[in-house]
């Protein structure tokens, strides 16, 4: 009988291409039957031809056990073929392999040719009841008298001690005696097993120290003087004494081979293993740089890759060192090749001080402008496919280069961004040129970096006092840059620095000259466009403008000024009142309150008549009228109350919870509320007035029906009786009759409760007032209140007040507000020096603004805007919650 042969089956596949799966399952029940032979030689090509179809991916875990029986031949061709099958289809689920344990015993006592075909099947096959029952076998193996023996063993072990581990307590002695062996090969076989052994647990090895640093001092063999050098480097962070045994040989090494992937190693090594630090470690760092430093000009990008990856690791230790290479670097993140242009991104990322931080960032800065001049033309891979595949002109896409694609871009800009706002800004020494830098920012990002700008734009603003005028005018200019105004929703465009612009100018508006500028600009036609939650911010900065301007035309009050009030007044009632009927629901809020102030206000300003009375206003009375409108006092108090101050990390963490105070408690006690008939019949009543289908009733909806039916729990964990009888008795109607009135009785006290009719059986003498009744409202003398009659300085006179000297350094507030009996956290070193805590202290050379040239155009300020006084004293003290003081002069408010 003719029997298909493997040549037979590669051939009969390469014919059967058109019906493949046919001819494989016609093969396969051939080999079904051949395997089952008792012929061996059958039986092994039938194992052949299964081991070729499993690598075409058709199981052959069902010819497991034949698979073992080819393993048990005696002639060295058929073993192999089983052992081969074994490696190939065995796991350590294979049921069959507790039946080899024996068989794999007595090979390894056999001829040395059956020795080696053994030691490769255990490397593949071996599990851990393998590995405990074999480990005796194999610790007597690393003594045989062949090299190649001994070698295949020790690199058997090494899959052995993976599988069971507590052999190794055996093994190290042996091992040490291998690294003395004669034949090179087993040493070498070694060396690669203990280097892979010391990554995972590196003290069990540190008595193979003295015969590693011999081997080192000793051999020639540069591919084992890198394993050497790689497993000191896993034991010296475990042993001191190891590092300075080392740096002598080590640093001959690196002087003198002229190896590179031996240097590269040997630079590694003394990384990681602690020898660059102390006295001795510095000449040894320097020799390092100097030598990664040659890498990284080297034309090989193979060796400026590792040289970036092991500088970054330098940086920590030796950061001067590595800064003197730093145009070397810098050219890096130029390079065309992606992978070291983000290797020199994470170096320069590192090595970021407060000497090289703005040359750093207007370079990273730089490459996202781009550059419309520049030809970009198509790889040679990309020229060859529109050559062999034919495709239409308008459906080639340009090629992108690195620079441009929005993942570099992005990574670029969240760079800059992370290594200016490092250690709470420690590295900033001029944030005029900060600020500048982040505005430039979110003109040339075109990625979605909006939202880290607009909060290093807060968080700076809020915390170095003496940068906040020139935000101010800063942020003024943006809200005057259509640009962004204009592609406020195209994706990557940044638009929330327009919020951060809009809130910066409400919150520090008293920095501006003429606020009521600015009221046109936050309040133009175009802002409609703007996403909801930049329109909510720019209508409560035209508020808190409006404010502040108010009150200073209060405290210079002519009659001039009044038709000027009018139309900024009618101008923001008439420019928000759009925004009212907003579908987002925090703009038509602002804008309803917004409107409803301004309207009050615009009331006040019609009655309001000149007093001719030359001693208008100057007497101490509070009851006098004064001779301004008393309404344009009245929104600056709502927003200039108390100082808005950056927040600890761990302000809310720190606020005691009042002793009594339990967290998880109801305000308010829900209750179980049964509806009665009347209650139906009215809820159908409204539903049919007023088009509402709804009633609240005690937290819960009205159910329709005759027949009540049964509630699962409610939100608040309430669960109600359901009735079951459709006619009530006398006693049923009166409960509830007594549970309606109680709940009537509690809801008349509870102020969350709105009703738009007095509750039965309640005249307007008792707890109701009717809204008609004005002479019962009560009059509430406000403290805290400018008085009318004798104004006080404003901001600008407080500012001219200043005393004249020179501009004081930037000074961080780190720590940020804590509540009031908190435990106060200790203050950390706030920028270069430690705060002032004397007049004469704060009286310190200013710090020069040394800004690099920009590629960009800087932002003119208009210089009337400026205001011609000293900018506000700086204090770096722990900011403590301010104490309203009371004033001699009250005001009564009706």
């Amino acid at each position: 009988m003719w029997e298909r042969t493997l040549k037979d089956l590669i051939r009969g596949l390469r014919a059967n291409k058109a019906d493949e799966s046919k001819f494989i399952a016609k093969a396969i029940e051939e080999i079904r039957h051949e395997i089952k032979t008792e012929d061996m030689e059958l039986k092994a090509g039938a194992v052949m031809k299964l081991i070729y179809l499993d690598m075409l991916g058709y199981d052959m875990s069902w010819a497991s056990f034949h698979v073992v029986e080819v393993m048990s031949s005696s002639r060295i061709h058929l073993k192999s073929v089983g052992y081969l099958g074994a490696n190939q289809s065995f796991n350590q689920d294979t049921d069959v392999l507790m039946l080899t344990t024996n068989l794999l015993k007595k090979d390894l006592m056999s001829n040395p040719a059956d020795i080696g075909i053994t030691l490769n099947g255990i490397s593949n096959i071996v599990t851990p009841d393998l590995a405990r029952d074999l480990s005796p076998e194999l610790i007597r193996m690393m003594n045989h008298s062949h090299p190649q023996i001994r070698k295949r063993t020790v690199l058997a072990l090494y899959r052995v001690i993976e599988k069971y581990p507590e052999v190794l307590q055996h093994a190290i002695s042996r091992m040490k005696e291998k690294l003395e062996d004669p034949d090179p090969g087993v040493v070498a076989a070694t060396i690669n097993v203990l280097c892979e052994l010391t990554r995972q647990n590196p003290e069990e090895y540190l008595t193979l120290a003295p015969a590693l640093f011999h081997l080192m001092t000793t051999s020639t063999n540069n591919w084992m003087l890198i394993k050497i050098i790689k497993i000191f480097g896993s034991l010296s962070p475990h042993e001191p004494r190891l590092v300075r045994k080392l740096q002598p040989p080590i640093t001959e090494l690196i002087s003198t081979t002229p190896a590179i992937s031996l240097l590269y190693e040997c630079v590694r090594t003394c990384i990681i293993g602690g020898m660059l630090q102390g006295p001795s470690g510095d000449s040894l760092a320097r020799t390092c740089v100097s030598k990664l430093a040659a890498f990284i000009e080297d034309p090989d990008q193979n060796l400026k890759y590792i040289a970036l990856l092991a500088m970054v690791k330098i940086v920590p230790t030796h950061p001067h060192l590595v800064a003197q290479y730093q145009d070397t670097i810098l050219s890096s993140v130029d390079d065309q090749d992606i992978s070291i242009r983000m290797r020199a991104l994470d170096l320069v990322s590192a090595m970021v001080d407060q000497t090289n931080l703005q040359s750093i960032v207007q370079q990273i800065l730089s490459h996202l402008v781009t550059d419309t001049t520049t030809t970009v033309h198509p790889t040679a891979a990309q020229s060859l496919t529109q050559h062999t595949i034919p495709i239409s002109p308008n459906s080639i896409k340009p090629h992108v280069p690195p620079t441009q694609s929005p993942a570099y871009r992005l990574i670029l800009a969240q760079r800059i961004l992370r290594m200016c706002s490092q250690d709470t800004y420690d590295n900033v020494t001029n944030f005029e040129w900060y600020l500048s830098v982040l505005v430039d920012l979110a003109h040339v990002a075109n990625v979605d970096v909006g939202d880290e700008i607009r909060g290093q734009l807060v968080d700076v603003v809020g915390r170095v006092r003496a940068a906040r005028r020139y935000a101010v005018k800063l942020m003024h200019t943006v809200l005057n840059d259509d640009a962004i105004l204009r592609n406020a929703h195209e994706e990557g465009s940044c638009s929330e620095v327009l919020w951060a612009a809009a809130w910066i100018c409400g919150e520090y508006c008293n920095e501006l000259a003429e606020p009521q500028k600015l009221i046109t600009l936050l309040l133009r036609d175009e802002i409609s466009h703007l996403p909801p939650d930049i329109i909510a911010v720019y209508i409560q900065a035209a508020l808190k403008v409006f404010g502040f301007w108010a009150a200073e035309v209060a405290q210079r009050w002519s009659e001039d000024d009044l038709q000027e009030v009018k139309d900024t007044v009618e101008l923001i009632s008439s420019r928000v009142s759009r925004f009212v009927a907003s579908s987002h629901i925090e703009v038509q809020e602002r804008a309803a309150n917004t409107v409803q102030l301004f309207s009050f206000i615009q009331a006040d300003l019609n009655n309001h008549r000149p007093r001719h009375d030359a001693l208008a206003g100057t007497t101490l009375d509070p009851m006098e009228e004064p001779s301004f409108p008393k309404s344009l006092f009245l929104i600056q108090p709502l927003f200039s109350s108390y100082e808005l101050n950056p927040v600890a990390q761990t302000a809310q963490a720190s606020v005691p919870v009042p002793e009594g105070l339990d967290l998880d408690a109801w305000f308010v006690s829900p209750s179980v509320v049964v509806e009665t008939k009347f209650e139906k019949d009215e809820s159908k009543t409204k539903k049919s007035k007023k088009g509402k289908g709804k009633e609240v009733n005690g937290g819960r909806k009205a159910k329709s029906g005759s027949k009540r039916r049964e509630e699962d729990e409610n939100s608040n964990g309430i669960v109600l009786t359901p009735m079951t009888a459709e006619i009530e008795t006398e006693e049923e109607k009166a409960e509830r009759e007594r549970l309606r009135a109680e709940r009537l009785e509690r809801l008349r006290d509870d102020p969350y409760y709105i009703m738009d009719k007095p509750l039965p059986q309640q005249s307007s003498t008792n707890r109701y007032v009717a809204q008609e009744d004005v002479d019962a409202i009560p009059v509430v003398k406000l403290e805290g209140m400018p008085s009318f009659t004798e104004p006080e300085p404003g901001p600008s006179a407080l500012r001219n007040e200043l005393p004249e000297g020179p501009v004081e350094p930037y000074y961080i507030d780190k720590v940020g507000e804590m509540p009031e009996g908190a435990a106060q956290p200790i203050l950390g070193t706030i920028s270069s020096s430690q705060p002032p805590t004397s007049k004469t202290s704060r009286q310190q050379t200013p710090v020069p603004s040394l800004v690099p040239p920009s590629p960009f155009p800087q932002y003119e300020v208009p210089g009337e805007d400026t205001r011609p006084s000293t900018p506000d004293p700086v204090k770096v003290t722990r900011p403590r919650k301010k104490k309203v003081k009371k004033k001699s002069e009250t005001v009564e408010a009706s």
